[in-house]
C-alpha cells in the first residue's frame, strides 16, 4: 500500500483509508464487535493507516471501537474523528441538532480522546457546517485545541468552497471530506479547483456509492429495516433500475481489467488526484481485500477517457440523501 499526503499538510496517511462507521451504526445488522475489532487491526496488517470515525456514530460506540481495536498501533496509525452534533431533547437516542460552539467543541474533545485512547486527535473534523457559529469561530476553536496539543489537524465535511476559504484563513485545514464518486460528481466543479488552490487534502466518503457501485445490489435487493437507505430516495427501486447502468459500466472496465466493479470505482478516484484519499467502509474481510487491491490497479490514460465518455451518457436517478440532510451540505 502506497501512501499519499493529503494537501500541502504534513499528514501523510495509506493511499486508502477504511471508513469505520458501518462498524457501529446506520447499516445493519450490527456486526460482532469482535469481528470488528480483528478486522480493523487485520486493516492495519495490510497496510492501512488511516482510520475515520465520528463521536455521533452509535453514538460513542465507534470511536470506543477504534481505541481499544487500534490500541496496540499507536504511532503507526492515524485516526479522524468529528464534532459538530449534539444529542437532541432529553431522553432522544437520536442526535438530529447541529452545535459547533466553540465551548462545546472544547468539551466534547475530551471525551473523544478518552474513547480513542490518545494523547491528540490526528484529524478532527467539524461533521457538518453550523449556520449559527461563523467557521472562523470554530476554526479558531480548533486552532486553539491544536495549540494545547490536543488536536493535529483541522477540517471539514460537506463545506463549500467559501466556507473552506474562510476557515483556512484561520487555520490551515488538512482535509475536507465529502461524498465523492462515480455517480456523485458535485465536488468537481468547485470544491476540487478550491483544495487544489489551497493545498488541502480530500477525502471521499461514500466512494462506492453506500454499496451500490459493488454491483452487488440491484432493483430486486431488499435492506433490513433500520437500514437507513431504506429513505434515501437513490435507493428506491425505480432509481435503483435506473443507475443499473452505472454499475454496468464499471462492470466493463473491471472486465477488462481482471477486477471488479468496486475496484474500478476506487482506481478512478485515486486517478483523479495525487491528494485524494478515499475511506470505502466494509465489515467484511474479502470486501477488505477487495478494496485494498484497487490500490495496485493502473488507469491509462484511455481507460479514463473511455470511463468519462461512457458515463456522460449517463444521468443518475435519485437524490443521495432525504431533504433535510441534503440541506446540511455545501454551506
Amino acid at each position: 500500500m502506497q501512501n499519499r499526503k493529503l494537501g500541502s499538510s504534513d499528514l501523510e496517511v495509506s493511499a486508502l483509508g477504511l471508513g469505520c462507521m458501518g462498524m457501529s451504526w446506520s447499516y445493519s445488522p450490527i456486526p460482532d464487535r469482535n469481528e470488528m475489532i480483528s478486522l480493523l487491526r487485520a486493516a492495519v496488517e495490510r497496510g492501512i493507516t488511516f482510520f475515520d470515525t465520528a463521536e455521533v456514530y452509535g453514538p460513542y460506540t465507534n470511536e470506543e471501537l477504534l481505541g481499544e481495536a487500534l490500541a496496540p498501533f499507536r504511532g503507526r496509525v492515524v485516526i479522524a474523528t468529528k464534532f459538530g452534533w449534539a444529542p437532541g431533547s432529553e431522553g432522544e437516542t437520536r442526535w438530529t441538532r447541529l452545535n459547533s460552539q466553540p465551548e462545546h467543541i472544547k468539551h466534547v474533545v475530551e471525551g473523544s480522546l478518552k474513547r480513542l485512547r490518545v494523547d491528540a486527535i490526528d484529524l478532527y473534523y467539524q461533521h457538518r457546517v453550523d449556520p449559527e457559529v461563523p467557521i472562523e469561530d470554530v476554526a479558531g476553536a480548533v486552532k486553539e485545541l491544536i495549540r494545547q496539543g490536543k488536536v493535529k489537524h483541522l477540517g471539514l465535511s460537506e463545506a463549500a468552497a467559501n466556507t473552506i476559504r474562510r476557515a483556512h484563513a484561520v487555520q490551515q485545514v488538512a482535509a475536507l471530506q465529502s461524498e465523492y464518486s462515480l455517480w456523485y460528481r458535485e465536488p468537481e466543479k468547485q470544491i476540487l479547483p478550491t483544495l487544489e488552490e489551497l493545498g488541502i487534502g480530500f477525502v471521499p466518503f461514500s466512494p462506492l456509492g453506500k454499496g451500490f457501485l459493488t454491483g452487488k445490489i440491484d432493483e430486486n435487493t431488499t435492506f433490513d429495516s433500520s437500514d437507513f437507505r431504506n429513505m434515501v430516495p437513490r435507493f428506491n427501486t425505480e432509481n435503483r433500475k435506473a443507475n443499473q447502468a452505472l454499475v454496468d459500466l464499471l462492470q466493463n472496465i473491471a472486465t477488462k481489467k481482471n477486477a471488479t466493479p468496486s475496484q474500478i470505482a476506487l482506481a478512478w478516484l485515486l486517478a483523479q488526484k495525487p491528494w485524494i484519499v478515499p475511506i470505502p467502509g466494509t465489515t467484511k474481510p474479502h470486501r477488505l481485500e477487495e478494496n485494498i487491491g484497487a490500490a495496485a490497479i493502473e488507469l491509462t490514460t484511455d481507460d479514463l477517457n473511455d470511463i468519462e465518455g461512457a458515463a456522460a451518457q449517463i444521468t443518475v436517478q435519485g437524490s443521495r440523501y432525504p431533504e433535510q440532510l441534503e440541506r446540511m451540505s455545501n454551506r
